[in-house]
């Protein structure tokens, strides 16, 4: 079996009307236009998938590398789940504008309509202007028959919950929770390998062609889920070295402060996703880890059994497991 160690892809950048410059000047992303609003660091969907950067086995897809490893890989459980198929997809997100108020199906409505997975995601803020919000679920209870009317009488904007946010703020968005990002952040998003969106509203803005884009609330009507959490935001410790702040039945992240030199134990349930939102790293495993940054990924093959982490300045890192 050829060599296998730490994997990081090539960036997949896409233009967004919402978009700016700031993956390239905070995250140090490829500039692709001066509207570039996502950096998709790890995927598998179809289109669209990864294309490792470093070591040995450069140039081959994130596909191809489950094919040759497997459960070396990705785990045993997870290889037996999924196939080839990664089960997330990780990004970074620059909202110059807002985004579309929208919602994503769960997975049995997604897979009726679409044969594909839902979407369940969670965002970490790691930058944010003064003023910024994100809009998530609602402000107060509704039906379904109230928020068709909501609608029809363009009242949407008066019925959502909004938030003012800062740098390290965590939101879980399930599957059916009504959501939008706000201008002025930047965000590490994990969810599903699913890129299925139902938009709400657009705030009537049009593309370079001067055309609205599509709404689709005849589809977004039956993924709502209309429930109502005490709170949205979750609730952590920033100073804690160490905390889990995201748990689902599709990834578990951990959140991890790295001020001294650490080692990271792995177990072999599943692969590893590193997502760094601060600081910087000297990865010790042989050659093939650079120094990773601010805006890296690293996707650890649950085959390794642990890494030693050395600061160059305080760092974060997100820690993302898939559930096995």
């Amino acid at each position: 079996m050829e060599y296998i160690y730490p994997f990081i892809f090539e960036p997949i950048i896409k233009k967004k009307l919402w978009g700016g410059k700031n993956l390239n000047k905070i995250l140090n992303k490829p500039r692709m236009s001066d509207n570039d609003g996502e950096s998709w660091e790890l995927s598998c969907v179809p289109d669209n998938v990864s294309v490792l950067r470093n070591g040995p086995l450069a140039g081959k897809t994130l596909t191809e590398l489950i094919e040759q490893f497997r459960g070396n890989l990705v785990g045993k459980a997870v290889y037996e789940e999924h196939g080839t198929t990664f089960p997330l997809l990780i990004k970074f997100i620059d909202a110059q504008q807002d985004l579309s108020i929208q919602v994503h199906p769960n997975d049995e409505l997604a897979k009726y309509r679409h044969n594909c997975l839902g979407k369940t995601e969670m965002w970490y803020v790691i930058d944010a202007e003064p003023d910024a919000n994100i809009i998530v679920g609602f402000s107060e209870s509704l039906n379904v028959i109230q928020f068709l009317d909501i609608v029809k009488n363009n009242r949407l904007m008066s019925v959502l919950n909004k938030e003012r946010v800062k740098p390290h703020d965590v939101f879980f968005i399930p599957a059916g929770r009504v959501h939008t990002i706000g201008k002025g952040l930047i965000i590490a998003e994990i969810q599903q390998t699913s890129d299925v969106t139902y938009r709400i509203h657009d705030f009537d803005r049009v593309d370079t062609k001067g055309n609205k884009r599509d709404l689709h609330n005849d589809l977004a009507i039956k993924a709502i889920d209309f429930t109502m959490p005490d709170s949205y935001k979750t609730i952590y410790d920033c100073s804690t070295s160490e905390q889990v702040i995201g748990t689902s039945n599709y990834f578990i992240t951990k959140r991890r402060i790295v001020n001294k030199s650490t080692t990271l134990n792995f177990n072999h349930s599943s692969c590893t996703v590193l997502i760094c939102v601060e600081g910087s790293l000297e990865v010790s495993y042989f050659d093939e880890l650079p120094t990773i940054s601010k805006g890296d990924t690293v996707l650890v093959p649950s085959c390794i059994e642990e890494l030693i982490l050395k600061p160059q300045s305080n760092a974060i890192l997100l820690e993302i497991k898939i559930p096995g």
